[in-house]
């Protein structure tokens, strides 16, 4: 293989388990810490789980799972974060099982909580469920009560699953009894080949609703080896997470840590919400070199991080990538984290913006490079509209290959299927033999995004990502702009004749949380295209108490010019939402598409929304109607002036309810913030 090897004597292996018994073998790593996870429960305890350790724990899980199961068969694995799903995950692929990691839902299934995993059992079909004995006891209560709300069909895939204990596979009396049965090597391996399925994980639904992708164990490996290679990861790399292990980075970087013989400090993604200080604390206490976070991270720590509030001090002076994930990537939030951090030993040549998907395992590119000179890294990368790069492409050719080796990276035009020229935005295509396999059950869309060929030449296959870009400067720079399906496209008004205009909704959604940043939630407002010429802006609060109609109605009319000023993008409905109504995936990308269907069908938890357009005599009117304390309604009907060179009219209804609790895909995206700036704004504090 042609891979960058650390050591002749032990060469690459073609999947990632059987990195495993290469490095528990050797002295210097039978011992080593390959996980450790840290419980934030007050008392910093943490749990270790050496190469050999694992190894065996490995070996024994996939002898047992094959008692009940056969080679080939697909389970779901619903285990909580932790050593023991990293053992289960890798003992899947030793046994040759096609495994899907899962955050187990809440057993009593209440509340609509099992719609995803009804969704995963009905297009996975598997044979079946590792669990606790603790939540198959629940789940076996679920099935056996005779609740009015109970879905049978739901109850019917249940029963159809062969369930499976962590206690009956023996991933918590693994201890007592090793050593086990040694690894076969490689020749006499009979778990996942590198051309068939080991994993199906799903895409994020942050564009529609979630597909489950095919990875093979081969693509898998050849991901988590351009990363190793990207990132410099050695064995004396020291990685640290919080990410949710069950897909995507999270996923991506147990396997990293395998391949790259390094060590990987976990903790849980509730643990860092509850006190983001303790990512700081975990890269001081163990020296990490290199941390993988979505881009909200950094604005969330700064606000919330309390680094002057913990006993023990910060210091990330170790740290040689921090990564950011979830593109776009603002250049302002990360300048902000730096400054905050470089007195606590921060060198901002660590920072990483990288660029990702499932489709393509989760890793693609990163703009980062080795420290060479000044004006390889950050703070001298350059930007592009506010963004930061996500990967550095090769000097100038016709295939426009990216530096990592075998993976094509071209920006490529929609409609023409032809590549475009540098410094003109297109869609990104990846050809690498990362790419996965398709999606299960999809075939036309299988072909369509997994089997794309360049019009003007004879090519590779290439995976169109949806995502757009746009290569610039001499180094050629990747900046991920946007997502294909979220471009706003308008019609400017009275201009029938003249071609529509292309905007990125997070530029609506950044100008008017800039305008409004102690009133709204950072990364909780949702732009969407309402008809060929307005747009709907969807914004949570962060309260609704004490904000009285004047306030309210200000924060809509101030939206609406905000967003006018900044993109001229004229907004034709403003909705204020309650805290946790804006939908969001697991790992706080936002759901635009969602957010839009619940808002048309109602099931937006809406304080106030506001109606804006032209009427037949150039006025700007306003109606406001709203319930009064008896019920009766009231109506406020005003002529204002006019804006710009159009006019508007208002309407604007108040909805009366409480607060809505936070909902688990919201609760990752806790308070984030987009770039920062300073904006005009309308002088509400005085009306509360």
């Amino acid at each position: 293989m042609n891979y960058e090897n650390y050591d002749p004597s032990f060469p690459d292996q073609p999947v990632v388990d059987l990195y495993l018994p290469v490095w528990s073998k050797l002295p210097a790593f039978r011992s080593k810490p390959a996980f450790v996870w840290v419980d934030d429960d007050g008392d910093g305890t943490a749990s270790t789980l050496t190469y050999s350790q694992l190894n065996d724990s490995v070996q024994t899980i996939s002898s047992r799972l094959l008692i009940p199961l056969q080679r080939g068969d697909t389970v779901i694995i619903l285990c909580p974060p932790g050593l023991e799903l990293i053992e289960i995950i890798f003992g899947c692929q030793r046994a040759g099982l096609v495994s899907i990691p899962m955050l187990p839902p809440d057993p009593s299934f209440a509340q609509e909580s099992h719609h995803h995993l009804t969704r995963v059992l009905s297009q996975t079909k598997p044979k079946a469920a590792i669990a606790t004995r603790g939540y198959i006891t629940r789940v076996n209560h679920y099935i056996g009560s005779n609740s009015a709300n109970r879905d049978e069909k739901f109850v019917a895939m249940l029963q159809n699953l062969r369930w499976v204990s962590t206690e009956e596979i023996g991933t918590e009396s693994n201890a007592k009894i090793r050593p086990s049965a040694p690894s076969p090597p490689s020749c006499l391996y009979n778990g996942c080949k590198p051309e068939e399925v080991y994993l199906i994980q799903y895409t994020s639904g942050a564009t529609g609703i979630p597909k489950p992708v095919l990875v093979t164990a081969g693509s898998a490996a050849h991901n988590v080896r351009a990363a190793r290679k990207a990132y410099d990861l050695h064995p004396n790399s020291m990685i640290t997470s919080w990410l949710p292990q069950y897909h995507d980075c999270g996923l991506m970087f147990l396997l990293l840590t395998i391949v790259s013989g390094a060590t990987c400090v976990l903790t849980s993604p509730t643990s860092f919400l509850k006190r983001p200080r303790l990512w700081l604390e975990l890269i001081t206490d163990f020296r990490a070199t290199c941390t993988p976070v979505p881009s909200f991270t950094l604005p969330l720590v700064v606000r919330r991080g309390g680094v002057n509030k913990g006993t023990s001090p910060i210091n990330l002076a170790s740290m040689k990538n921090l990564i950011m994930i979830n593109e776009p990537i603002y250049r302002a939030p990360v300048e902000e984290f730096v400054n905050a951090f470089v007195p606590f030993g921060l060198n901002p040549s660590s920072i990483s913006p990288s660029y990702g998907l499932a489709e393509n395992c989760t890793f693609v590119s990163t703009a980062w490079r080795a420290a060479t000179n000044d004006s390889a890294t950050f703070p001298n990368i350059p930007t592009h509209n506010k963004l930061l790069p996500s990967a550095r492409l090769a000097s100038t050719n016709d295939d426009s290959s990216s530096e990592e080796e075998d993976m094509q990276i071209v920006v490529v035009n929609e409609e023409t299927l032809a590549p475009v020229q540098d410094g003109t935005e297109g869609e990104i295509w990846v050809s690498s033999p990362s790419n996965a396999s398709g999606y299960l059950g999809y075939p036309s869309l299988t072909r369509e995004t997994f089997h794309a060929r360049l019009s003007n030449k004879g090519s590779n296959c290439f995976l169109r990502t949806g995502d757009r870009g746009i290569v610039k400067g001499e180094e050629r720079f990747l900046y991920v702009t946007g997502r294909c399906s979220d471009i706003i496209t308008i019609t400017p008004p009275n201009e029938i004749e003249t071609s529509s205009r292309a905007h990125h909704a997070h530029y609506l959604e950044t100008a008017a949380y800039d305008a409004f940043p102690q009133f709204l939630r950072g990364g909780c407002i949702a732009a969407f295209e309402r008809d060929s010429r307005k747009v709907a802006v969807v914004a949570e609060l962060q309260r609704s108490e004490g904000l009285n109609r004047d306030v309210l109605r200000g924060l809509c009319e101030g939206i609406r010019d905000a967003i006018w000023n900044r993109e001229k993008v004229e907004v034709g409905l403003v909705v204020l939402v309650n805290n946790g109504s804006v939908p969001k995936t697991t790992s706080g990308k936002l759901q635009r598409w969602l957010a839009k269907a619940r808002l048309v069908g109602g099931k937006m938890n809406v304080v106030m929304e506001m109606e804006f357009g032209v009427d037949d005599n150039g006025k700007s009117l306003s109606s406001f109607m709203g319930s009064s304390v008896n019920g009766s309604e009231a109506r406020d009907e005003g002529t204002g002036g006019k804006r710009s060179s159009s006019s508007s009219s208002s309407s604007a209804m108040e909805v009366s309810g409480n607060a809505a609790g936070e909902r688990a895909e919201s609760e990752i995206a806790y308070a984030l913030t987009s770039s920062g700036g300073d904006s005009a704004r309308p002088k509400l504090l005085s009306m509360l």
